[in-house]
């Protein structure tokens, strides 16, 4: 069968994508290893932070405040929360670069913005102990995100869209000819006049059949739930958080519903091949130890730990995101490396992504983005 737009992953940029299109009027199909949302890549785990004030760099922000508008939007559209505006406490050694993107691209974009010392976080949150030598700043305009539950209104909207979303189904080959794309799964061959390729941890293989060898390096992540004080960490005054400490790099969720305080590690990780077994939290010992040691440090308040989960990164040299067309082939769309932190922005790409399709250009400056910058 034919279409207009093949979208290879349905995950978190990939679903939005695949709305865009449909909502432009274009046949879509998106074809997905699994059944998002799923648990197999990096859009589990019930919950992701959205922060406008961006530590990696102010070359994010136009895209984070594009994105939160577009969460706005599917809200309404859909007529559910999606977005939880906890504020978002960004903690870390002053000096650091992390801290001053944050300080210096609220000043760019005019962004709410609270630079609190170590004594002020410890007064108005004291479920948390900050040394002498960290500040906080704080957002509070930023929050949580429910991710899979987004991913779910992303599908469902596309399906009404006329989108047709075939999953469990696993492409083993793409072949590009005559400005037609090919696409052979273990049952079915499918043509296209365009490709969009958003395949996270699997990205890798699949753009090897594309003639791209860029460097992705998928890796294992933990995080886990933690029994707390609903008094000292519930949502409704306490933020989602992002501690850049001498230890490393974590970050977390307050306690939403009665989930527990979530913490995981952004930095460190084990490389794998994501068509293997992935270890399962706490068949390393310094899973759960590993996230004990920080809250001890800086949250002593929580209590047993009640559940961990997995999932993959995947990781670029620089950390940044990959967005850009394939440099050969105009109607290929490339969406990949987001790195541990790219399910923010993931409305905001899916939109980009069909302006690539359907124009070869966005209205956002990825030029950050670019494949090239590899060569």
């Amino acid at each position: 069968m034919h279409y207009d737009v093949i979208v290879i992953g349905a995950g978190s940029m990939g679903m939005a994508a695949g709305y865009f299109l449909s909502n432009s009027g274009k046949k879509t199909l998106l074809v997905d290893s699994f059944n998002p949302p799923h648990n197999k890549g990096s859009h589990h785990g019930d919950t992701r932070i959205i922060r406008h004030a961006y530590g990696e760099g102010e070359k994010y922000v136009p895209l984070a405040l594009k994105a939160q508008e577009l969460w706005n939007d599917l809200e309404k559209v859909m007529g559910k929360q999606l977005f939880l505006q906890t504020g978002v406490l960004n903690v870390g050694y002053e000096k650091s670069d992390f801290i001053q993107n944050i300080i210096s691209s609220s000043k760019t974009y005019s962004l709410p913005l609270e630079i609190l010392s170590s004594i002020d976080v410890n007064k108005r949150w004291p479920g948390i102990i900050l040394p002498d030598e960290y500040i906080g700043c704080f957002e509070p305009t930023s929050g949580v995100l429910k991710c899979e539950e987004c991913i779910e209104a992303y599908r469902e909207l596309a399906e009404r869209k006329g989108a047709t979303i075939i999953t469990n189904s696993k492409v083993k080959e793409i072949m590009v000819h005559d400005k037609r794309v090919t696409i052979k799964t273990d049952e079915h061959t499918f043509s296209a006049n365009a490709l969009v390729l958003s395949a996270g941890a699997w990205s890798g293989s699949l753009l090897s059949m594309l003639d791209l060898n860029l460097p992705l390096n998928p890796v294992r992540k933990t995080f886990a739930w933690f029994d707390v004080n609903e008094d000292l960490y519930n949502h409704n005054g306490f933020p989602a958080f992002s501690f850049e400490t001498f230890q490393g790099h974590y970050y977390g969720f307050p306690n939403i519903d009665g989930s527990g305080l979530k913490v995981g590690r952004h930095d460190g990780g084990e490389t794998i091949n994501p068509d293997e077994a992935i270890l399962g939290f706490g068949e390393l010992e310094t899973d759960a130890a590993d996230l004990r040691q920080f809250l001890q440090r800086y949250m002593p308040y929580t209590q047993q730990l009640k559940y961990g989960k997995t999932c993959m990164y995947t990781l670029t040299p620089d950390e940044d995101f990959i967005i850009d067309l394939h440099p050969t082939y105009s109607n290929i769309a490339i969406a990949s490396g987001f790195s541990g932190h790219g399910f923010k922005f993931s409305s905001v790409v899916g939109q980009i992504l069909s302006e690539l399709i359907i124009s070869g250009k966005t209205e956002q400056n990825i030029s950050a983005f670019s494949i090239n910058r590899f060569e």
